[in-house]
Parts: C-alpha cells; structure tokens; sequence
C-alpha cells in the first residue's frame, strides 16, 4: 500500500482516508479470492469478536458457514467452551440447524424461540420426522396456549440431504417456497435450507478443518493457568486459540505466550491487542503468529475517553502489519470497523482478517436476548468487556470485598442497545454486504486476492467534508 501524496504527519483513522481507483484486469467481483493467508482456514476475511454478547455457538456455526470464525470468549467457563467446539464441528456445512417443537408444543413456545433463527422459522418434528412448518405468521392472533399442531402448515415440501445448492434453489423456486426441512433416506429431518442460504452456498466457501468440520476459534486471558486452559481447547479442537488483554505489550502477557507455545500447539495462536511496531515484535518473538491491532477503537470501548491512551486505527494496523510481514506473521485488525470500506480499508492496510463485535451484536445470531422497545423495534443488549457487567461475570467467584473493589473500575460501556436492521437482521445479511464492499474495492484496486489488495491499493488522505461528500443521502436534500 502507498499513499498517493506521501505518507502523512500524523496518525488516520479509516474516515481520514480512501482508496484511488487503479488499473484492473478483473472481468468480475466473483473473480476475487478473499481467502485469508495467516493459516486460520478463513475464506472471508472476517473474525466475530471474543465478546460475550456477540459471540456464541449460534453465531460460529453460521459465520463459519461462510467462511469466517468466530472466537469463543475467555469468560465462558471451559465446559461449556468444550462444548460449543463440540456442537459447532458437528453441524452441516451447507444446510442450517433447525429450532424443532412438537405437535402439542404450543404457540407460546415457538414465539419465545423463533428469533433464534433468522430465517424466521420452525419445524414441527413427531418422531424426529418433519410434519409441519411455523413462522411468526402462523401465530399472529392466535391464542398462545394453542398447541402447534393447529396452526401449522402441513403442507410440506422436503430436500433430500443429498441435493446440491442449485438444485435446492430450483426446487424451492418452483414449489414457490421461502424453505424447506432437508431429511435423510429415511425421511427423518437432518436440517432447514431457504432459497437465499442455497443461492450463499454457491458463492461462499465454508471455512472447513482438516477433517471437512466447521473452524472455531476461542480465547484464554493471561491471568491464571494460562497453559491449563489452552491445553483444554486444544484437546477440544480448537482450531485457532487467542490470547487476549486489553493491553497486550506486558510482561504478563509475554509469559502466556511463552507458556501456550510450549504446548506445540499445531493451530495458529492470535495475542493482543497492541498498537505498535515494537509490540508486535515482542509479542512475535514470545511465540505469537497473528497480532490483534486495536487499542480503544471499538464501539463499546471508552478507553481513549477514560485513559487517553490508544491510537487512530487504520495507522496502528498499518504500522503492526509491516512489522509484522518483516518477521513472516500477520495482524488481525481489531475494532472500529462501522462500514464495508472500514473493512476494505483495514485490508489495503495489511490485515489479514479484520475483527467485528458491534457491528454484529445487533443480529438474531448473537447470544443476547431480544428486546422491543417503546416504538416496536428490536433490539439487543451489547455490552464492552471491561463494562460493569463482564466484571461481574469475571469476578463471580471472588468475595465480596474483591469484586466490589474491582466494580469501581470497569471501564467500558455497561450496555448499549444494538438495533436490529429490519434489512438485515441476520449476520449472513451484514456479511453480503460487507463481503460485496470488498470484492468492489478489490476490483477498483485491480487485486485479484487480500495479499495483492494490500501490495496495489493506493490510499489518500481527506478532510471531514471529503468523508461526508462519500455518504449517500437517502433522502433528498
């Protein structure tokens, strides 16, 4: 990457800068390869944050799917970390998991489940046979004690598990169906696949494992037996492990480092977050193969407003991915992405896969529950891990005297309501979008693949009115 006028004085954020169209070779978007090159197995290169409002079983299952990984967070007690790995490598890699009830399950019960799913949808399974398909429709103005049975419509159209991606479509275009269970020979359900997850199968690849199962990633902090609980979710089949503090350049940190590379793992291990050529060469010689980059940047994040310390993000990847590439590793950018040019953006500055938490929060995918507000809308609770919440989770086997100390510093945000987009209420839905935005920009640079993004883009700098003039008005002015 090279700046158009010559490097800048000062530190940019992605609104200070924008990419200049290049000469280009490529016939289409589809012609670009988005595959990650730091050995993590992504296909896209987006990573859901180790946050515990945005990522769980459901989201890695579906980001996985499509090719991204998402990272477990450290504050999930292991068992159960142990057996999200589990759950999530057991899932089929085209057809998505079904919410099943009952015939005599009532409407009450699909309505509290329904927005697990954002293809907004349940099967009503008797004898582990499909019988009957729900959606919320099915259960406007109907007494909620009703049992399911006679509400649901029977008239069903299966897939056999063995149908490709295009056949799917063409069934279900042709019946004249938003979805349909998929069974096995024996007619026994085996998963749920709508027209668009048919049409997504044809144009993402999964991020897959040596044995064809779906990637996962999880993280351990680096207070405690650091070595301990990696070992565990190596042995669970972690496929990439993270460790993760708020301020990764510290000793403590190198001696996590030291302690999980002394296990020989054979996945890529991830350390941060960091903002600096240096950390990144420390963080690199203690044992680390990918660096997070990202100090304050985040939506949730008030640690530049409470410390005055961090950096301008599309400078800190920057400088971390050249002194990374020096020693033959790679960053993660971590935090304040908010558009699919962020994404771009943190791409041509030499990241190999960028981290989103925020951003998706606000989807049926993440673990929080869903809420309505006073105007109708839905929306989810996000909560920043320094908050006052994720202290409390962290601290809950501490005494009393401990953990009221600790809660006089949390630092983030306590919680903040991630609106669901009626648009685009599924991560699968903000990762079109943002996976469109980057194969544009990969043609416009004339980049046929990430490593090639970052050695053609050519970036400029730009005032406030520059960034604004590049929004678009969705009314009239």
């Amino acid at each position: 990457m090279r700046f158009i006028h010559g490097n800048p004085p000062y530190d940019l954020t992605y609104d200070d800068v924008f990419m200049v169209p290049s000469a280009s070779e490529l016939l289409s978007r589809l012609d670009v390869d988005l595959a990650s090159y730091d050995g993590t197995g992504t296909t896209i290169p987006l990573v859901v944050s180790n946050m515990t409002a945005i990522s769980g079983r459901r989201m890695a299952e579906t980001i996985a799917r499509r090719g991204g990984i998402a990272v477990i967070p450290q504050d999930i007690p292991l068992d159960v970390v142990r057996d999200v790995i589990t759950w999530v490598k057991s899932r089929h890699i085209v057809f998505d998991t079904p919410m099943t009830l009952s015939p005599q399950d009532t409407v009450a019960d699909a309505l509290d489940l329904i927005s697990k799913r954002a293809h907004g949808a349940l099967v009503v399974v008797e004898g582990g046979k499909p019988v009957g398909i729900i959606t919320e429709a099915d259960c406007h103005g109907v007494d909620r004690f009703t049992q399911l049975a006679q509400v649901m419509s029977a008239d069903l159209v299966t897939l056999p598990e063995d149908i490709d991606p295009i056949s799917a479509f063409e069934t279900l275009n042709n019946e004249r169906r938003r979805l349909a269970p998929v069974v096995d020979k024996a007619g026994k359900l085996v998963g749920i696949l709508t027209r668009t997850g048919a049409l997504r199968a044809t144009l993402y690849d999964a991020a897959l494992d040596a044995q064809g199962k779906l990637r996962i990633a999880a993280a351990v902090g680096i207070n405690g037996d650091v070595a301990g609980k990696a070992k565990v979710l190596l042995d669970a089949g972690v496929d990439t492990l993270v460790v993760d503090t708020a301020h990764g350049h510290q000793r403590k940190m190198i001696e996590a480092l030291k302690a999980v590379r002394a296990l020989d793992p054979n996945v890529p291990i991830v350390a941060g977050n960091v903002v600096t050529a240096q950390a990144v060469r420390d963080l690199v010689t203690a044992g680390a193969d990918i660096i997070k980059v990202g100090v304050g940047p985040g939506a949730m994040c008030t640690t530049r407003m409470q410390t005055g310390v961090g950096r301008p993000q599309f400078s800190a990847v920057l400088e971390c991915a050249e002194a990374a590439r020096a020693m033959g590793k790679h960053v993660w950018a971590d935090g304040g992405v908010r558009h699919p040019r962020d994404v771009a953006l943190a791409l041509a500055a030499g990241a190999s896969n960028v981290m989103i938490g925020s951003w998706f929060a606000g989807t049926l995918e993440s673990p929080g529950d869903l809420h309505v507000d006073a105007q109708g809308r839905q929306y989810k609770e996000s909560y920043g891990m320094a908050s006052s919440r994720a202290v409390a989770a962290r601290t809950a086997t501490e005494g009393a005297f401990d953990r009221a100390r600790k809660a006089l510093f949390e630092e983030g945000i306590s919680t903040s309501r991630m609106y669901i987009d009626p648009a685009r209420p599924g991560v699968e839905d903000l990762v079109d979008s943002i996976i469109a935005g980057i194969r544009s920009a990969c043609t416009y640079a004339g980049a046929s693949s990430l490593a090639e993004l970052h050695e053609s883009a050519v970036v400029g700098v730009q005032s406030a009115a520059g960034y604004a003039e590049g929004r678009p008005l969705h009314t009239s002015w």
